[in-house]
């Protein structure tokens, strides 16, 4: 593995520090503010390990309030807002300076059979190349 995906990983890797709350650091690179994307991704990951893992993630909307400073660690708090049959929902605030910087939303779903949304192609037909 390469040293920049071995970096990616860390990054992605948050720190628990009690239930329901994680903190993730930026790279140690001259950067002026955090990166957009590592952000969204961090409150992801601090959904995701609040989720069965059989849950997939299926509905993301996301919102940023401040810039992010790279030279201090970004705090992710976790609010468990619904734990359902099929569906679970997660809220993450990532905060900064005793400040929220960004906001995520998330869905979760459990693999379900659902409506089909094309017909599948008859056996009868020949394959388009031929």
């Amino acid at each position: 593995m390469t040293a920049a995906m071995d970096e990616l990983l860390g990054i992605l890797d948050l720190e628990r520090l009690e239930h329901n709350l994680y903190r993730g650091r930026s790279p140690k690179l001259d950067w002026q503010r955090v990166f957009g994307g590592q952000t969204i991704a961090q409150a992801l990951v601090a959904a995701q390990r609040t989720v069965e893992p059989e849950r997939h993630v299926h509905s993301l909307h996301g919102y940023f309030m401040r810039p992010g400073d790279t030279k201090v660690p970004i705090i992710y708090q976790v609010d468990r807002i619904r734990d359902g049959g099929s569906f679970t929902t997660r809220r993450v605030v990532a905060v900064q300076h005793g400040q929220a910087i960004f906001s995520l939303e998330a869905s979760f779903q459990q693999d379900e059979v659902g409506l089909e949304h094309q017909v599948p192609m008859p056996q009868e037909v020949p394959a388009p190349d031929t």
